[in-house]
């Protein structure tokens, strides 16, 4: 989210101040002061214009805003108007509209070179992680934000309550704690359909760890998902949507961490891989718990949370807020409608893949 090429007083054009300015970006001001002395006039439109001009030429030419206005002070002084019957009023004034206007100009081409780099930005952004441009083309582009597509890189994502774009103060924060801690590592922040997306080293997983902390934080309890480490400009593509497969895994599972990695939910992508295979399970597994006074959906429940639990019935019973007694009759109907028995190692395997896949598929919502 940081801008370069754009000068102002505090970066690189400022530089210019202890050299002298070209006089074409002073250009008529002695005139304009002579003017005004004699005639107590202000600008014209046509002054005005060529003013706003000579600022915008100066801004695009890179020169720092401090070092021109120096140049229009000790213009001022040259070309003070002498003899008798000066208005100290009109010389000023005059002086002052024309830095004001040339100020103007300066201020509108740095406005049109932020916008233009948030274009190009967004562009190369889009690019990256939807892998729409040439692969060397994209790699030349990214050296321009710090990245090295030829090594492996990392992507983490962080979804909020609300969504975010690069302006909002939350990316803002999370940016400077990052920079604050780490410096200028060859990271790239930026946002992408209202998450935060963080762009990192594959070998330097404190990066993406310290970013979920954040942004964790910054977006009050919002998740983060972080991908695994893939080679080339093709793999932050990937690992972006190993990034994003895992929020949404964890959205259809109803996981409550707040920060998820992609390689410890591996086993999810291979389970879904196969949709009718994992609906067939599903429906030999569970479809008798439809029988059940209240339908399916509450012995399900049972089998998630019984699972969640490590199959401790008295942890499962506390999180249901259930007797032990009445948590044991639900598995003892379980076991009655499906024939498999929650308690059996053997048949735990089946029943714990078909809840799962029951949770991926929403199950017994969205019958087959």
């Amino acid at each position: 989210m940081r801008y370069k090429g754009v000068n102002d007083a505090g970066n690189p054009g400022a530089h210019m101040a202890g050299r002298n300015v070209s006089e074409e970006y002073i250009e008529g001001y002695a005139r304009i002061l002579a003017d005004a002395a004699a005639t107590g006039r202000r600008l014209t439109r046509e002054e005005l214009d060529s003013r706003r001009s000579l600022g915008e030429q100066a801004a695009e030419a890179g020169l720092g805003l401090r070092a021109l206005v120096g140049a229009h002070l000790a213009a001022t002084r040259v070309h003070w108007p002498t003899g008798n019957g000066v208005s100290v009023d009109s010389v000023l004034g005059a002086a002052a509209q024309s830095l004001d206007a040339f100020a103007e100009g300066y201020e509108r081409a740095q406005r049109q070179a932020v916008r233009q780099e948030e274009a190009t930005r967004r562009e190369f952004i889009d690019d990256l992680l939807y892998g729409r441009s040439d692969l060397g083309l994209l790699a030349q582009r990214a050296e321009r934000y710090g990245l090295r597509l030829s090594f492996a890189h990392a992507v983490a994502v962080a979804h909020g309550a609300v969504a975010y774009d690069e302006a909002d103060p939350v990316p803002r924060e999370v940016e400077r704690a990052l920079i604050g801690r780490f410096g200028d590592r060859n990271i790239l922040l930026t946002t992408k359909d209202g998450r935060l997306v963080c762009v990192a080293p594959g070998d330097q997983d404190d990066v993406l760890t310290y970013f979920a902390k954040q942004a964790f934080a910054a977006t009050h309890g919002g998740r983060v998902a972080i991908g695994r480490p893939q080679p080339g400009a093709a793999g932050v593509v990937q690992s972006y949507e190993e990034a994003l497969n895992t929020l949404d895994l964890a959205e259809r599972l109803g996981l409550d961490e707040p920060v998820l990695r992609a390689a410890d939910l591996l086993v999810y992508p291979v389970l879904t891989r196969d949709r009718q295979a994992m609906a067939d399970l599903v429906e030999s597994a569970l479809g008798p718990l439809r029988e059940a006074r209240g339908g399916a959906q509450p012995l399900l429940d049972t089998l998630t949370v019984y699972f969640d639990a490590g199959c401790v019935a008295t942890e499962a019973a506390r999180r249901l807020s259930l007797s032990v007694r009445a948590l044991t009759y639900r598995l003892e109907r379980i076991h009655k409608l499906t024939g498999a028995d929650p308690a059996d190692p053997v048949h735990r395997y089946t029943l714990q893949t078909a809840v799962i896949g029951a949770r991926l598929l929403d199950w017994p919502a969205k019958p087959f």
